[in-house]
């Protein structure tokens, strides 16, 4: 159990919550981006648990600070009283906190993020059919964000609990989003986004079941898959491009990136400075 922080209020102090956290890259790039403007700030990585989740992030804000929230406070972000952006409301988490202690605002800026990430991966290709790995806070914002930039579009979840899948579905109908359970290895995809710390190779042999074990030749063309993990040296998912040159794949910087950027706004009402967050998270990440 991490020990309680307390939070300082000069310099204006901001941070990442979750647990684990110390992988995290925004540290990195919000740091790089302060430092470019010139702002009178430090941003951190804190850790913490779900109890005392609601009382640190009351007390940054008490301070004049901001955070953002990472797995597995999304949903407990959402559960705060204050006042949520309608795509928070749509998404039930929150990955983005600022404003007054007594009434925060609460957004998900990773729907906008993923929406732009994902139209760069596809193209202008038609998407008609997408399998989402996971039925947290990040497949719904994947989900949304999918519904919202190729309307019409059906949704598979795969997740290792049934439950869950099942929780995840009813939510989607709810927000008119079209979406089911079932997945088969024959469907022909148009996108698969990773949305969970489960590595997507693991998962899709865990879930994705058929009758009678098809031959390769047999399989549908690999969809191109958004992985919204990252790692130096790319993930599993980005290290298949290097086998199979016709396969896209992108993991999940560019998303860090673009949902930082519009956090960043958020906090200091300024325009991000995105080429140099960009530049912090791609110098991380090189072997």
């Amino acid at each position: 159990m991490s020990a309680p922080v307390t939070v300082d209020s000069s310099p204006r102090l901001l941070a990442v919550v979750g647990d684990p956290v110390a992988h995290s890259l925004s540290p990195t790039m919000h740091g790089a981006a302060i430092a470019a403007l010139g702002l009178d700030a430090r941003y951190l990585a804190l850790r913490t648990t779900r109890q005392a989740f609601p009382a640190l992030v009351h007390e940054l804000l008490t301070n004049g600070g901001a955070c953002n929230v990472t797995m597995p406070f999304k949903d407990d972000a959402f559960a705060l009283g204050g006042d949520h952006t309608e795509v928070a409301r749509r998404t039930r988490a929150v990955n983005t906190v600022w404003g007054e202690a007594g009434r925060p605002q609460l957004d998900n800026t990773d729907v906008a993020a993923i929406r732009i990430v994902a139209r760069r991966l596809v193209g202008d290709e038609p998407v008609t059919v997408v399998r989402i790995f996971g039925s947290g806070g990040a497949a719904r914002a994947a989900a949304v964000a999918v519904s919202d930039e190729w309307p019409g579009a059906q949704i598979e979840v795969v997740s290792r609990s049934s439950a869950r899948a099942a929780a995840f579905v009813a939510w989607a109908e709810e927000e008119g989003v079209r979406c089911h359970a079932d997945s088969d290895l024959m469907t022909k995809l148009d996108l698969t986004i990773r949305a969970t710390p489960v590595d997507i190779l693991e998962e899709a042999g865990y879930r994705l079941r058929t009758p009678k074990r098809p031959a390769m030749n047999d399989l549908p063309p690999l969809s191109p898959i958004l992985d919204l993990a990252y790692r130096k040296g790319g993930t599993s998912v980005v290290r298949m491009q290097a086998f199979l040159p016709e396969f896209r794949a992108m993991d999940g910087r560019g998303v860090l990136v673009e949902q930082g950027a519009l956090a960043f706004e958020r906090f200091f009402g300024v325009p991000a400075p995105v080429a140099v967050m960009r530049e912090a998270v791609e110098h991380a990440l090189r072997p």
